[in-house]
């Protein structure tokens, strides 16, 4: 499958009304550390812990000013990667929110694998094998580490995830119709009664999932960067989604006080 042969209508249910939620996991010790990352498994540093539990409170009370996007009432599901560093933060959220689902491992979500380049440091790298790291950034649809992962491999194995779980979500639901307000600050405008489920995973896997969902060709794969315990909501309205928050952070204020 190429990028231009991709699309969305193999994601998204035809009419659906619901909302996904996506969250980065927190800071790692290896993130401290300038090192990649990918399949590897590295922990939280005890700021990242800090971060979990930070986005955990504000998603066990979303609706709090400044409110997300989101509706009321507990998540459908909750669908981690199975790496540490996205399950502590999936756990974490899961355990404010007793009257919601508990959080599930899919290896669909886990983060692009970076081959050769895993533990080591970014200036190690830029060292030793700086071409291809700087093709990297500039096409990661044609270059990315010795042995790991590209976009469109990820692509490939994130979208039957998506797709089950926005199926999931318009279960047993009438099909919305896009004949209603579409424009924000209408009230007929905002979805407050339809279903919510929330993805916890990876930068590069999340960079992925949000181009897909918004059916954008994966050479945009640069454009959607994820914050460490950001939050980013996409609505389907009737089928159409729509990106209606990005990167809300606000929960983090505070945690670091060298961060602005």
């Amino acid at each position: 499958m190429t990028d231009a042969h991709r699309g969305g209508g193999d994601i998204v249910p035809p009419g659906l009304d619901a909302t996904l939620v996506l969250v980065r996991h927190g800071e790692t010790t290896w993130i401290q550390q300038g090192r990649f990352m990918g399949s590897s498994d590295p922990p939280l540093s005890p700021h990242g812990e800090r971060q979990a539990a930070a986005v955990a409170d504000r998603l066990a009370d979303a609706l709090r000013p400044p409110g997300l996007p989101v509706p009321a009432g507990p998540p459908l599901a909750i669908r981690s990667s199975p790496l540490r560093r996205a399950l502590f933060t999936a756990e974490a959220i899961a355990a404010r929110r007793p009257d919601g689902p508990p959080a599930i491992t899919d290896p669909a979500l886990q983060e692009l694998a970076q081959g050769a380049w895993e533990g080591r440091t970014h200036a190690d790298i830029l060292a030793t094998d700086g071409e291809r790291l700087a093709g990297w950034r500039r096409d990661p649809l044609t270059t990315w580490a010795p042995g790991g992962e590209s976009p469109l491999d990820a692509d490939a194995r994130v979208r039957p995830t998506l797709h089950d779980l926005l199926a999931a979500l318009g279960q047993g639901r009438a099909p919305g119709s896009l004949d209603r307000p579409q424009v924000p600050g209408t009230p007929a405008a905002r979805l407050r009664e339809h279903r919510w489920s929330i993805v916890v995973a990876h930068d590069g896997l999340l960079k992925v999932a949000l181009l897909a969902l918004l059916d954008l060709p994966l050479s945009r794969y640069w454009i959607f960067p994820f914050e460490l315990c950001g939050i980013t909501v996409v609505e389907f309205f009737a089928g159409r989604p729509r990106l209606v928050a990005h990167n809300r952070v606000e929960h983090l204020a505070g945690l670091d006080p060298q961060a602005p």
